[in-house]
């Protein structure tokens, strides 16, 4: 099976980010709570304090309490096979990022790296990671 890029400098040259057309929300939910229909989540973390889900935020599960509800995120997918032992792309975009204080939450999937960013600032973010893939280059 193929594990993916892991060279730093051929990742972000061969990146290509994608903006979602959706937005997502973040969510938790306690270990006490009944589990909603998780169905539509595009992402789960389990930790001490209780579950994370990300939903769309379109298909939120009503029977979640909003005050557990952190939203309005665009996804940008970075659609490179990244290795999950690659080192540096996480720092490399985060710092890009930072640098223009637009926050970053970062998921890797088995295949690509994922950020989530505020709503209002992602065609900035978007444009921040070109110009990164283009240094690159």
């Amino acid at each position: 099976m193929e594990t993916g890029i892991s060279d730093i400098n051929t990742l972000l040259k061969s990146m290509t980010p994608e903006l979602s057309d959706a937005e997502y929300v973040f969510t938790t939910i306690s270990y006490k709570e009944n589990l909603p229909d998780v169905t539509f989540a595009i992402g789960m973390f389990k930790e001490r304090e209780g579950t994370t889900f990300i939903f769309p935020k379109d298909y939120l599960p009503s029977s979640i309490s909003s005050k557990f509800v952190v939203g309005n995120f665009r996804m940008i997918s970075l659609n490179v096979h990244s290795s999950l032992q690659a080192v540096g792309l996480t720092a490399a975009i985060s710092k890009s990022l930072a640098d223009k204080n637009i926050s970053a939450n970062i998921i890797a999937g088995f295949y690509h790296d994922h950020i989530f960013v505020p709503t209002d600032r992602a065609s900035e973010a978007m444009e921040i990671l070109k110009c990164l893939q283009e240094r690159s280059s």
